[in-house]
């Protein structure tokens, strides 16, 4: 089971909004329904889920209080990345419900209704492949594990390639899509490195142009020209944690 952790550090820079990422289709915020099957769950009747029985009401961004502390505190015991708690259901907390939501095979829509409630309560969380140590890419369900010694340690929202056809640089038409396949990170830029298509906030490079990097923008859906969006802060604590180094394994699957 994974432990709780610590907030992390703010970066001034993710509250620069730069449009046009390299991987980046138009900015979406529509939320769609993932696909319809469930991922393994912990037991329910485990340590951790005491502190979803806490939670009993509709929760949503703009919510404050004790529930919304509840709820923080129970994605923070399962993995789910969450950028401190503080009672406040801000972006990351509608991030990590959407992760939540993303794993259990229901409703995007970030918000903490039954079947939420119920995914908190059974404890779960996506399955892993690796058994050693890596960065793996669920196309599937669009989340960003991190895996320690074949054990899960966080789950990140994420947001890939679009599927849409795009004009490369080249002029020629393109696809926006994540290859699959098993990579190592060659290259890394520790601000906003600009490309073609706009700048990559503090990028991981594991694929020729495409990496996993920070963006203002992280919706439900694949969104991007190829490469893995996560939040500003979530891509700082990747760098804090070291784990996405120079040789580091990026799973795409």
């Amino acid at each position: 089971m994974v432990s709780p952790r610590t907030p992390f550090r703010r970066n001034a820079a993710r509250t620069t909004l730069l449009l046009g990422p390299a991987c980046a289709l138009a900015l979406s915020g529509a939320l769609l329904a993932s696909p319809a099957h469930a991922a393994p769950t912990a037991p329910a009747s485990s340590p951790v889920a005491e502190s979803a029985s806490a939670i009993t009401s509709d929760l949503r961004t703009g919510d404050t209080g004790d529930q919304v502390t509840a709820l923080q505190e129970r994605l923070s015991e399962l993995g789910y990345w969450i950028d401190g708690v503080d009672g406040q259901f801000g972006m990351h907390t509608e991030h990590a419900v959407i992760a939540l939501q993303k794993a259990a095979g229901i409703d995007r829509d970030g918000i903490v209704g039954p079947a939420t409630r119920a995914a908190l309560a059974e404890g779960t969380v996506p399955t892993p492949t690796s058994s050693g140590t890596a960065v793996e890419i669920d196309l599937e369900r669009q989340l960003l594990l991190v895996v320690v010694d074949g054990e899960l340690d966080r789950v990140i929202h994420t947001s890939t390639g679009s599927g849409q056809p795009y004009e490369g640089s080249d002029g020629d038409e393109r696809i926006a899509t994540t290859p699959e396949g098993t990579f190592a990170v060659f290259r890394d830029v520790d601000t906003w490195d600009p490309g073609p298509y706009g700048a990559l906030y503090r990028p991981k490079y594991f694929n020729g142009g495409i990496a996993v990097h920070g963006y203002p923008s992280v919706p439900a859906q694949p969104a991007s020209k190829g490469c893995a969006r996560v939040s500003l802060a979530a891509m700082d604590w990747l760098w804090e944690q070291g784990h996405l180094e120079e040789h580091a394994t990026v799973v795409v699957r």
